[in-house]
C-alpha cells in the first residue's frame, strides 16, 4: 500500500491500538490452545486499554468465550477475524448517515478547544464544493480572536462564502445573520464554527442549545446536522465530552480528528454504543482532502491488524 494514501495514514495513526491488541493475543495463541481464564483476562486488559469501553469489551469476550474452540483451530488468523467482525457489529449504529434534507442545509461543528473544528469545517466545505453545493461558512466563534481569520482562510482556499461578526459579539446574532444571507444569496449548505466549549461549563452548553434553537426559527428544521469533532487521542475522555455534548444538543454525528497520529481509535466503539449516533468522518491529515468518510470495515481491520 502507498504510504502517502489515506488508508495508509489511517492505519498508521491506529498503530497504538493495534499494538495493545497484537501482543497479547498473538503471546497467547502461541500453543494453538482453548483460551483460558487467564488469556481472557489479558484479551480483556488490552480491549480496555485501547478505550474500546466497558460494554463493547464485555460483548467481545462473550463472543470469545463461546467460540474458543474456533479461535483456538484458526491460531491468531481467527482471532484478528473474530475480534473485527465484533467491532465491525458493534460499529453498525455508524453506518447510517443523515442525507442533506435542508435548504440551505445547516451544519453545526461542535467540540471542546483544540480538536480541530475550523480544520474539519475547511475540509468539509471542500467535498461540499467538490460535489457542486455553494457552501457558506459562519464564523460564530466569537470568543477566539485568531477563529474568523483562519476560517476565512478556508474559505478561500475552497471558494466557499464566508460571513462573521464582530468579535465577542453575540454567537446566536452572528448565526441569524449568516443564515439569512445564506438564504438571499441561494447558498445550498451552511457550516457554522462555534466555539471551543469546555465541556464542563454550563453556561456555554446553553450558549449552544441557544445557537439551535436559533436557527429553527430562520430554517426549517435547521440544525439539519450537528457533528460533534473529537481529538482521536485522548482516549477515554471523548466519551466524557460526547456525553455532555449530547445534553446540550441533539448529535447527529461524529468526526473522529486526528487520527494521522498516535491515537487511540478505541473510543469509536465505545461513543457509538453509547450514544447510538454514526461517525460520520474521520481525519487523517491536514490537506482538505484527509477527511474520509468512515468506513467501518476499513477501521476495524486497521484498528485490529492484518
Amino acid at each position: 500500500m502507498d504510504k502517502d494514501t489515506p488508508l495508509a495514514r489511517l492505519r498508521r495513526g491506529l498503530t497504538r491500538t493495534r499494538q495493545l491488541l497484537e501482543m497479547p493475543i498473538g503471546d497467547l495463541l502461541r500453543g494453538q490452545r482453548p483460551l483460558a481464564a487467564e488469556d481472557l483476562e489479558r484479551v480483556e486488559e488490552a480491549l480496555l486499554g485501547a478505550d474500546l469501553g466497558v460494554d463493547a469489551v464485555q460483548a467481545i469476550l462473550d463472543t470469545l468465550k463461546q467460540r474458543s474452540g474456533e479461535v483456538a483451530r484458526g491460531g491468531l488468523p481467527a482471532m484478528r477475524a473474530l475480534l473485527c467482525a465484533e467491532i465491525r457489529r458493534l460499529l453498525a449504529p455508524a453506518d447510517v448517515r443523515p442525507q442533506l434534507r435542508g435548504h440551505p442545509h445547516v451544519v453545526l461543528v461542535v467540540g471542546v478547544n483544540g480538536v480541530g473544528k475550523t480544520t474539519t469545517i475547511g475540509k468539509l466545505a471542500a467535498r461540499g464544493r467538490r460535489e457542486g453545493r455553494r457552501v457558506l461558512l459562519c464564523a460564530a466563534d466569537t470568543f477566539r480572536a485568531a477563529a474568523a481569520e483562519q476560517l476565512g482562510i478556508w474559505a478561500e482556499r475552497t471558494a466557499s462564502g464566508f460571513h462573521q461578526g464582530q468579535a465577542g459579539g453575540d454567537p446566536s446574532a452572528v448565526l441569524t445573520d449568516a443564515l439569512r444571507h445564506a438564504r438571499a444569496h441561494g447558498h445550498d449548505e451552511v457550516l457554522v464554527d462555534t466555539a471551543g466549549r469546555l465541556h464542563t461549563k454550563g453556561n456555554l452548553m446553553a450558549e449552544l442549545s441557544k445557537m439551535a434553537r436559533v436557527a429553527a426559527k430562520e430554517v426549517p428544521n435547521a440544525p439539519h446536522e450537528t457533528l460533534l469533532v473529537l481529538d482521536a487521542t485522548v482516549g477515554s475522555n471523548g466519551l466524557a465530552q460526547a456525553r455532555e455534548f449530547a445534553q446540550a444538543v441533539p448529535l447527529t454525528g461524529l468526526v473522529l480528528s486526528k487520527l494521522d497520529g498516535t491515537a487511540k481509535g478505541g473510543i469509536v466503539v465505545a461513543t457509538v454504543q453509547a450514544l447510538r449516533i454514526p461517525v460520520e468522518y474521520v481525519g487523517v491529515g491536514e490537506s482538505v482532502d484527509d477527511l474520509l468518510p468512515f468506513d467501518a470495515d476499513a477501521f476495524a481491520a486497521s484498528l485490529i491488524g492484518d
